[in-house]
């Protein structure tokens, strides 16, 4: 998945309009337009479309923590400037604070298994000897799983 597409379906997911992902990039202190957001939502055939950066998901997935979450204390956590997908699910996790029971029950709802133990993997540091990739089919279920939770009466668009 491209950085565009994970702006994208949280977006839809959360039924943002442009002035709210301007609020959720200023809550992480970084400043944004809505023509960057628009082009950003672009599809790739548009001739506005432009790729969001790393560091622009990782500035808005932690503008969404502190939205959902409440802004810590001191200083703001500085944005990753390579992600990973198992980078992007801490990220949700966070914001949307959710414990491993619950990440499995969202992943059931998009028609999704996966066992505490593989899930666990995803979570740990990448020298640790069990750590695993997160995979872009297991991020696009779970974020699949949080838009059939959150909008069930889209199921039509799954």
């Amino acid at each position: 998945m491209t950085n565009n597409d994970i702006f994208r379906r949280i977006r839809y997911t959360f039924d943002f309009k442009d002035t709210e992902m301007v609020e959720i990039f200023a809550a992480a202190d970084h400043t944004v337009t809505k023509t960057q957001i628009a082009n950003w939502l672009k599809k790739e055939e548009d001739t506005d479309y432009c790729d969001a950066a790393d560091t622009d998901l990782a500035v808005f997935l932690n503008g969404l923590i502190n939205t959902k979450r409440g802004k810590r204390e001191g200083e703001q956590q500085t944005p990753e400037s390579r992600l990973t997908n198992n980078m992007i699910f801490i990220k949700l996790r966070i914001a949307l604070n959710m414990k491993a029971e619950d990440i499995l029950e969202t992943l059931k709802v998009a028609d999704f298994k996966l066992s505490k133990h593989e899930l666990s993997a995803f979570f740990r540091k990448p020298d640790n000897k069990h750590y695993r990739e997160c995979g872009d089919q297991i991020l696009r279920n779970f974020l699949m799983g949080v838009q059939l939770q959150l909008r069930p009466e889209d199921k039509h668009e799954a």
